[in-house]
């Protein structure tokens, strides 16, 4: 399928890996020129090598920008380019109690997770209105609806997108400009995988069988029962980057697998 992508200009932040980068690559083999974004210039340049090499015939270019940092927020928007594609996905988190969770450890996962989001969608939503076309999407969380003990931080900031997400699409009513929130699940990312490395290591087990007994008995809602594929979630998160999708507005799409379960 043609998502009509081709010469659409995409910012994806915390794009040099997991479900970033996945999604740099499904838009760079639609057409769409792709800006790539993380914290340092090395591992920009890494992700720009990377994505070269896997899709040749891309246009792809990076910038670097930690989002915990508001001067480096403004320098990133001095640099960018007008963009046609707006994904907000850089994230952070800590797993711990929320009784050892401090005040600065909330503030940061809120500055990067939910005002990042904010400060980019004003900066490009009004140009987007003036052209009458672009996307924005927020990627969101399962954990902003399953709520698990260790990460209430986390999953506080991934609710607030949901939040911020609709309220910024009522701003585009009558327009070509849409704005949606993306609600991965469980997905088999780096961080990932080195969770599983880790715990197999540390309990005598295989790989496989620490990701089956993750959702046994941690996960056990998914009607997936496993992890899902950093590009079985891109490829969404493309769609609803295209001119294709223009019927869906303020909406939140899952792609949790079924963890969160509900008709809605």
């Amino acid at each position: 399928m043609d998502l009509k992508l081709k010469g659409k200009t995409a910012f994806i932040s915390g794009s040099t890996a997991g479900i970033g980068f996945a999604t740099a690559k499904a838009l760079a083999k639609e057409g769409a020129n792709i800006i790539i974004n993380g914290r340092s210039k090395n591992s920009v340049t890494d992700a720009v090598k990377r994505l070269e090499k896997e899709v040749p015939s891309g246009l792809v270019s990076g910038v670097e920008a930690d989002f915990s940092y508001k001067k480096e927020v403004d320098n990133l928007l001095k640099k960018l380019p007008e963009v046609d594609i707006l994904i907000n996905n850089v994230g952070i988190y800590k797993s711990q109690s929320f009784f050892e969770t401090t005040d600065d450890d909330w503030q940061q996962q809120i500055e990067v997770n939910v005002m990042s989001g904010v400060s980019l969608s004003r900066y490009f939503l009004p140009k987007m209105l003036k052209q009458n076309w672009g996307r924005i999407l927020f990627i969101s969380s399962e954990c902003a609806t399953l709520v698990p003990e260790d990460l209430i931080a986390y999953s506080t900031s991934k609710a607030a997108m949901l939040a911020l997400s609709r309220g910024l699409a009522q701003l585009t009513k009558g327009s070509g400009v849409t704005v949606n929130a993306i609600v991965p699940g469980s997905t088999l990312t780096e961080g990932a995988e080195e969770f599983l490395k880790m715990t197999a290591e540390k309990e005598g087990k295989s790989k496989d069988l620490v990701s089956a007994d993750f959702f046994k008995k941690v996960r056990t809602s998914s009607l997936l029962q496993r992890f899902a594929s950093v590009d079985e979630v891109a490829n969404t998160i493309a769609y609803y980057t295209s001119p294709l999708s223009a019927a869906t507005n303020g909406a939140v799409i899952k792609v949790d697998g079924g963890s969160i379960g509900g008709i809605l």
